[in-house]
């Protein structure tokens, strides 16, 4: 490690890993190769201590690389490393030691470990490309086999038959044989790597490098010795050696290493390609070529032995057996992917029916979808048979959901549906559109059997549902359409949402039939509509102010603003028919902008007069708007009425959307009161709110409804006074102040004092006025330091 690291990065700052790491390398790559070039024309011992040295630096590049980068299979590494031990302790001895023992005639116990190193390299390369994969221990094996086969013909042919030939007595360099022997173990492990990973990585590619170059330095070297060279080798094989050992190095400290075998990126292993193929077929043509050269050769110098003949053709037997291996594996494996392929096929196939069915059905319910029922109404309608569509939608189903979670809401309508399909019968197409709005597309030839089977309908939903433990009573409203005349499938999907709506609006838990008549109706909300997007800009409205009295005192302490619409002098279009206009087109924010602004304005000079403040009612769809509360905050700055002078009401029903949903209503309603504006809920009582929304939630003021005032009916007086009384305490219990809406009678304003209720707002005190007139009322109540009873 310290040779790797001196070589690499002793030179400059630590930087990032990754960039120590490329480049401690590429340092080992450039440090190995000066080296190379000085000692491949040292002395023999100069050489044998400079090959021990870099045997170090290799072990000491595995330690560095296994540290870094950390391998999954670290294995092959530290096999790479003990074989760099071996040759360095080789090196050592020819460079430093005594003679060494002869193992025996030919053999040292240095060449034993020297070898060694030999068969630890093969070990490391064969772990490199083993893959873990099942069956993939025998992978490669016949490509390499084939390869080493003819390594060995070529080997005997043109180095080991002459040699043994040529010599008399070769048993002195006999040492010099087991290198062919060695390197063709090494080779082989290489070609298995080569056919088991998909594309060499860098660190793989200078492990191959490295195993070509030793081998190209064996050969020369063995030709050498064979010639009667020296020993120590030439400077090529000196060279080559060297190299060997600096190329893996510099494979041990590439990051690439890490990567496990069998792995790498770009194209897939080198199986049946093209150029494998012909590769294979050039090895294997190889060797009956170089036999038949050899055994002419021999015939002709009358050399031929037995083994010149048993050798080569017993290695081309060989490659012949492990090529029809190869071709029996490839066969298999080509079986394997037809199969793979046709069960990729089937399963491709069963992949998109599923996706059809699931294109077509609802995922919840099971049932048909709204596409799937498109295509079947379209059917229907270019059909000759008289159909009939349902629109069904279940009534308060919202409530159910926010009130009692999701999951027993989607169990809700898994129960219904499970109704509906055993009430429609299998002549009819039942189908979910979506949230709680099913669909039943029906042949019928009369009015009577779709009455009855709406009937049904009804009284199937109508049954009582145990839900998760809790016993729901749902209805369900239906809209329905005749197809005879029908246009197309959208229309008459739109003609049976108006039955729907008409249905909803009559009261729910009935069936409503489409006529022309509610289609006329709702080109008359779409007219209206109309008609209030240029009234705003005409500024066609008016507002009025209702007083809102405190019953202790009588005293005159706020107005209400009141919106009204006058179209044309002498022509008044009520605020039940125009605000629900507004709310489902949204021009409720611009109009409510209006109204607040105005009433702001008015209010400005009586609360400078009066001390009066100014109550204002806000929509739903107001307190959505991001900015509502900037909003107010320009209009009390712009008017120069003071915060705590304007009280903005708001619905009961608004209190129990915000507090379910945590949604940005509360938020808006908290800024607001940080500036003083005060926050009223109309219609108290009404709703399905809960102590806890009273509790947690950002108000000021009660409003309690006028239908819990008593109204003389026998019977109905005690319990409505009992609900006034509740209400009361309720919001002074919570410091809350109460105020009574609908007041008509001095009998009504004496038992509100009575019960402890702070103000009151009705007709007894006055009926609504224009800002004018108000401003008059205003000013006599000073005078008289009391209101006007009736107006």
């Amino acid at each position: 490690m310290a040779a790797a690291r001196g070589v690499s990065g002793s030179h400059r700052r630590p930087g990032p890993a990754p960039h120590r790491a490329v480049r401690s390398w590429q340092g080992f790559l450039l440090g190995g190769s000066l080296v190379t070039a000085a000692a491949a024309f040292a002395t023999p011992a100069g050489r044998e201590a400079t090959y021990a040295l870099l045997c170090l630096a290799v072990i000491g590049a595995v330690v560095a690389g296994v540290r870094q980068h950390r391998p999954a299979r670290p294995l092959g590494w530290w096999l790479l490393a003990a074989g760099m031990a071996c040759g360095a302790v080789a090196h050592s001895w020819w460079a430093f030691g005594p003679p060494t023992t002869v193992l025996n005639a030919v053999v040292t116990w240095t060449d034993v470990v020297y070898f060694s190193m030999y068969l630890l390299v093969a070990a490391a390369v064969a772990v490199l490309s083993a893959s873990r994969r099942r069956g993939a221990a025998l992978a490669g094996m016949s490509e390499a086999g084939i390869v080493a086969c003819t390594a060995v013909v070529l080997a005997w042919v043109f180095l080991l038959d002459p040699f043994l030939h040529d010599r008399d007595d070769w048993s002195a360099g006999a040492a010099v044989l087991a290198y062919p022997f060695l390197d063709l173990l090494v080779l082989t492990m290489v070609v298995r790597l080569r056919f088991t990973t998909r594309a060499l990585s860098r660190a793989q590619q200078l492990l191959v490098l490295a195993v070509v170059v030793v081998l190209a330095a064996d050969v020369a070297y063995i030709v050498a010795v064979m010639a009667g060279g020296q020993w120590a080798g030439s400077t090529f094989s000196a060279a080559g050696w060297l190299m060997f050992l600096v190329l893996l190095g510099a494979a041990a400290l590439h990051p690439s290493m890490a990567l496990g075998p069998g792995t790498g990126v770009g194209r897939p292993p080198p199986g049946n390609g093209r150029w494998t193929v012909a590769g294979l077929l050039t090895v294997v043509l190889i060797g009956p070529v170089a036999t038949c050269y050899a055994l002419l050769a021999d015939i002709a110098e009358g050399e031929l032995d037995r083994i010149d003949v048993v050798l080569p053709l017993g290695a081309t037997a060989i490659t012949a057996v492990l090529l029809v291996a190869r071709l029996t594996g490839a066969s298999a494996l080509a079986r394997r992917r037809a199969d793979e392929l046709q069960e990729a096929v089937e399963y491709q196939a069963t992949l998109q029916r599923e996706m059809s069915h699931l294109a077509l059905h609802d995922s919840l319910t099971g049932l048909p979808n709204r596409l799937h029922l498109d295509r079947e109404l379209r059917g229907l309608l270019h059909g000759d048979e008289p159909g009939c569509l349902l629109l069904l939608d279940v009534d308060g189903f919202k409530h159910i959901n926010e009130s009692l979670g999701h999951p027993i809401g989607d169990a809700l309508l898994v129960a219904i549906a499970q109704r509906l399909r055993y009430t429609v019968g299998p002549g009819a197409l039942l189908a979910r559109l979506g949230g709680d709005e099913f669909a039943v597309l029906m042949p019928c030839g009369d009015a009577g059997t779709v009455d009855s089977r709406c009937a049904e309908i009804l009284a199937a939903v109508r049954r009582p549902a145990d839900i998760h433990g809790h016993r729901l009573h749902v209805t369900i409203s239906i809209g329905v359409r005749r197809l005879a005349g029908s246009a197309g499938s959208t229309d008459a999907l739109s003609d049976a949402d108006l039955a729907l709506y008409e249905a909803k609006a009559a009261g729910r838990d009935r069936a409503v039939t489409y006529d022309a008549g509610l289609r006329e109706r709702q080109l008359e909300r779409t007219e209206l509509v109309e008609r209030l997007r240029a009234a705003l800009t005409a500024e066609q409205f008016t507002v009025y102010y209702q007083p809102i009295v405190t019953l202790g005192t009588g005293g005159f302490d706020a107005v209400e603003a009141l919106v009204r619409w006058f179209p044309a002098p002498g022509e008044l279009i009520g605020p039940d028919r125009f605000i629900p206009a507004a709310e489902d087109s949204g021009l409720i924010v611009a109009l409510g902008e209006w109204v607040l602004r105005q009433a702001c304005r008015d209010a400005a000079g009586w609360h400078r007069q009066h001390g009066t403040a100014v109550t204002v009612n806000v929509s739903p769809r107001q307190l959505m708007e991001p900015d509502y509360a900037a909003t107010v905050g320009r209009a009390l700055r712009d008017s120069g009425l003071p915060p705590a002078a304007l009280i903005l009401e708001i619905t009961e029903g608004m209190l129990v959307g915000a507090a379910n949903q945590e949604d940005r209503t509360i938020a808006q309603l908290s800024a607001l009161r940080r500036q003083g504006v005060r926050v009223a809920v109309d219609d108290f009582g009404t709703g399905y709110s809960s102590l806890a929304y009273l509790r947690d939630l950002p108000i000021d003021i009660l409003k309690i409804d006028r239908s819990f005032l008593p109204s003389g009916e026998p019977g109905a007086a005690d319990r409505q006074l009992s609900f006034v009384r509740t209400i009361v305490d309720l919001a002074h219990n919570l410091r809350l102040a109460a105020v009574a809406e609908g007041v008509e009678t001095p009998a009504q304003v004496a038992l509100l004092r009575e019960l402890g209720c702070d103000k009151g707002q009705g007709y007894h005190f006055g009926r609504p006025r224009n800002a004018a007139e108000t401003t008059e009322v205003l000013a006599a109540a000073q005078l008289t330091a009391a209101l006007p009873v009736g107006a």
